[in-house]
């Protein structure tokens, strides 16, 4: 049928009403959402954010396909008050309980509470979490790791859930998926525990000749795989992991959720274990980055962020669907095993430009990689825009229509604009903690007085504490190197003034 000039006409005059790159949006306004989140991955890793030792092509390709982001912050230096943040929009210096869990740690995040999967289910959406959980499981005595295992990710948000419980350092070494152990043999019950030895398992204290990758320090206790862990356990033979297979694992399973889900608008949040320790890649990437082990294991995650790329490619959901990158933390190179990452690191700066390391109150602890792809909304490039995982439940409660309760979502602030590429500004404030805090402008950062030590003597990576005011100009210092406090005291004032405020709003409570 031959379509009139009059509508052709009338057509054009209401493109040109809609707002800039409308015309190129797709044609769902409910995007699918992939969030891939990357375990101590620093900004310095990748080739798109400048690494020259290591070539990252997928990564590289999801960059050029979408928005590159320079000023994104996590709001804490380490993994899970980081996550806990991701998914509530609240600072988790706010809430006790909320420092490195161990793996037998009851649930921080309060079913009921608005959390960002429950945005999306909110919204209709499928939603599903696979790989490291790391918030908890079980009620306040912790998980039955040998019956139903709740509350967990199902009750704060997630339909499908396929997870480890803490990371690959810390017992017990099984999967669960949705609320069961993966594969538990009933006649093989696990138990666990962190105060103490439990059962016969060998450990890397009472027995090294055992061990394929021994301890720099700590991780000595139960044997599994030839590596030695954090905490103790018995039981589960039949379920535990085998290490180098993990990635597999969980980027099949984040495959099969999108395959599954393909009619219908779905969340997957994709928090991979790569590069946290032990790294311990297939032997498909072993050997292959000249760097040892953690650089291998950076080629395994390009690897699983390209599987999942190509599945959204194969199914025709690439236009409608909104990928995020992103890391928990910045980088450590030694973390507790001897695996030649520090002995085969040559030039390669994980951190790239940025001071200090996971753990520590310097940029390179909360700056983080941030990409983010929507074909057809996101113009492809670079945004300077001061953005924090914190708002990611703000953001996308506006993107579905929703209102954010306030009572839950403490901190989370709407920058869906700034996300999206449409404001290149993005926060106002930002508080960022890693045992002392830290707020900044986006150009001045400010950080508070602390009497801890300035080093992590296991790590060797800088903490940032001092007893002393620091003040740094991120725009002529982005590494960090020259206090400006005694030269600006308005700008020292005015954002200690801002930090007091904030932490007052409920700290620890």
């Amino acid at each position: 049928m031959r379509v009139r000039p009059f509508f052709l006409t009338l057509l054009f005059a209401y493109l040109l009403t809609l707002p800039a790159g409308a015309q190129n949006r797709p044609a769902s306004t409910r995007p699918n959402v992939v969030l891939i989140y990357a375990d101590d991955i620093g900004f310095g890793d990748f080739s798109c954010y400048g690494s020259k030792t290591l070539n990252t092509p997928n990564v590289d390709r999801l960059a050029a396909g979408g928005l590159r982001f320079t000023h994104a912050h996590t709001t804490a230096a380490s993994c899970t008050p980081s996550r806990y943040s991701l998914l509530t929009g609240e600072y988790a210096w706010r809430r006790k309980g909320t420092g490195i869990l161990p793996g037998d740690a009851p649930l921080i995040v309060r079913p009921g509470r608005q959390t960002l999967p429950a945005v999306f289910q909110k919204a209709g959406y499928r939603t599903g979490v696979v790989g490291k959980w790391h918030l908890g499981l079980g009620g306040p005595n912790g998980p039955d790791w040998n019956g139903e295992i709740r509350p967990g990710p199902q009750e704060v948000g997630f339909d499908d859930a396929f997870i480890m419980a803490a990371t690959g350092d810390r017992v017990p070494t099984v999967y669960v998926e949705n609320r069961r152990v993966v594969g538990l043999d009933p006649a093989d019950p696990i138990r666990v525990n962190y105060a103490g030895k439990i059962g016969s398992d060998p450990t890397g204290r009472e027995n090294p000749e055992l061990l394929n990758m021994k301890p720099s320090h700590g991780h000595d206790n139960t044997i599994v795989n030839g590596i030695s862990r954090i905490g103790w356990m018995t039981g589960g033979n039949a379920a535990r992991w085998t290490d180098e297979d993990m990635a597999d694992r969980f980027t099949g399973k984040a495959v099969d959720f999108i395959r599954a889900n393909r009619a219908r608008p779905f969340f997957l949040y994709f928090a991979t274990h790569d590069v946290h320790v032990p790294r311990v890649p297939h032997p498909r990437f072993a050997g292959k980055s000249g760097m040892g082990p953690r650089g291998d294991a950076l080629l395994e995650f390009d690897w699983a962020v390209g599987e999942v790329l190509k599945t959204l490619d194969s199914l025709g959901l690439t236009q409608n669907t909104l990928v995020l990158l992103s890391s928990d933390n910045g980088p450590v190179v030694d973390d507790g095993y001897h695996d030649d990452a520090v002995l085969k690191l040559g030039n390669h700066r994980p951190a790239g430009p940025l001071r200090g390391g996971k753990g520590g109150i310097f940029e390179a602890g909360t700056r983080v990689p941030l990409l983010v792809r929507w074909p057809g909304r996101v113009k492809p490039g670079t945004s300077a825009a001061l953005v924090s995982q914190v708002d990611f439940l703000a953001d996308f409660a506006a993107l579905t229509g929703q209102a954010v309760n306030a009572a839950d979502a403490t901190d989370s602030e709407n920058q869906l604009p700034a996300l999206l590429g449409d404001d290149p500004k993005g926060r106002t404030l930002l508080v960022e903690h890693a045992r002392t805090w830290a707020i900044t402008d986006g150009r001045w950062k400010y950080i508070e007085p602390n009497d801890g030590a300035p080093r992590n003597q296991n790590t060797n990576t800088e903490t940032g504490n001092n007893p002393q005011p620091q003040l740094y100009d991120l725009q002529t210092d982005l590494g960090e190197k020259t206090n400006l406090a005694s030269r600006h005291p308005e700008h020292v004032q005015r954002l200690r003034t801002e930090l007091e405020r904030l932490k007052a709003r409920g700290v620890n409570q």
